[in-house]
């Protein structure tokens, strides 16, 4: 449990304090932006705006936008955070039990309603379940509060399995109290942190907030609150757009935009996570690879992922995207534009070789690994 508190801590203070990368990053930040007006220079998609009431959800922005808004809903990332009445998981799976040592974990559901509890024979704790994190594919944590603050549960949802397990990053041991067994509590620094990657507008001035909290990472998680652009554009006056763009994003900028969630190299250096545990971590990863150049548009995030479209999983689609920039088999030779030797074995399905996927003890699912690279059979992950 230490140790889990230590890591959410040091993410959190890395993730508020870290400097951007560039000078240009935080121009664009504040395109269009004067004084009290968004997006503010240094704007995260984890940290809240000035005023909460200037998001306006995603019927607004489908007006101007339908295609996005209409596939978006579908990707992890609109499901990254549910209310429990609209939860698949809870409603396909009502009743879950689970023992760690002396601990029985139940979870029980009526209705739009979950109850969470964990007894050791003597006394039980039970509080309602009041999001579910996570889309769960891999697997779904839940957050409770009891006596004021929120919780991280001790067990999870994991899919491969359909039950019940100890939560990744938690301690593989018997918790030592009752108390403990509920779960990690969250302090008044860590739940912002949490909320602000799996909600939209669930964040304000550091502050979980939930009058205006949409579950899950919709149109304004990355794009900012939509009052006054949706004005602006419906008046007319196209000056300033009053919306951020993360398109216009430099590769390596990007990588520090999506990274505010998902990791930057910066975090993860200073963290020293070592091991396989860093193989979550894309930007980081995808920033040790050869072919990582911050300049060049045909490696960055969203070179390969519509964040707009569910993640395509057949490794062909990807195949496109190397061979921009690498050369095949048989072609001219290196140029500018594709560089180095053509790989020897062959130009399909190049990310099963090249980006092979690792699985985290504890953690029932495994993740890709985005550092490209040639892999040799009897090598240990590297990082």
């Amino acid at each position: 449990m230490v140790l889990a508190r230590a890591f959410i801590l040091a993410t959190i203070s890395l993730t508020i304090s870290l400097p951007l990368r560039t000078d240009s990053f935080r121009a664009l930040f504040a395109q269009g932006a004067e004084a009290n007006e968004f997006p503010l220079p240094g704007w995260r998609p984890n940290q809240s705006p000035l005023h909460l009431t200037d998001y306006v959800g995603r019927k607004v922005c489908a007006q101007c936008h339908p295609s996005e808004a209409t596939t978006q809903p579908a990707t992890p990332m609109a499901h990254a955070a549910e209310a429990v009445g609209d939860c698949a998981i809870l409603r396909k799976h009502p009743h879950f039990n689970f023992r760690l040592g002396p601990f029985r974990y139940e979870i029980d559901c009526r209705g739009n309603r979950c109850i969470y509890s964990v007894s050791d024979g003597k006394r039980t704790l039970s509080t309602p379940i009041l999001w579910a994190f996570g889309q769960g594919k891999a697997g779904q944590t839940y957050v409770l509060k009891w006596e004021e603050s929120y919780y991280q549960s001790y067990v999870s949802f994991f899919n491969d399995t359909k039950t019940l397990d100890i939560t990744l990053g938690f301690p593989k041991t018997t918790p030592p109290t009752l108390e403990a067994a509920l779960g990690l509590p969250l302090s008044a620094e860590e739940a912002p942190n949490c909320f602000g990657c799996h909600t939209t507008a669930g964040v304000n001035r550091g502050r979980v907030v939930t009058d205006h909290l949409i579950p899950g990472v919709s149109c304004e998680a990355c794009h900012g609150p939509g009052a006054r652009h949706s004005a602006a554009m419906k008046s007319g006056h196209l000056r300033k757009t009053y919306i951020f763009s993360p398109a216009e994003l430099k590769p390596d900028e990007l990588a520090d935009f999506c990274g505010a969630c998902h990791r930057t190299s910066v975090q993860v250096q200073v963290m020293d996570i070592r091991g396989v545990a860093n193989v979550r971590f894309q930007p980081y990863r995808l920033e040790k690879a050869r072919c990582w150049n911050p300049d060049d548009s045909r490696i960055s995030c969203l070179a390969c992922h519509n964040p707009h479209e569910q993640l395509n999983e057949d490794p062909a689609f990807y195949d496109s995207k190397c061979l921009a920039c690498r050369r095949i088999k048989g072609s001219v030779s290196s140029s500018t534009d594709h560089f180095g030797p053509a790989c020897p074995v062959g130009f399909r399905n190049c990310v099963n070789c090249h980006m092979p996927k690792y699985a985290l003890p504890g953690g029932h699912f495994k993740f890709t690994d985005h550092w490209i690279r040639v892999v040799k059979s009897d090598e240990s992950y590297p990082f």
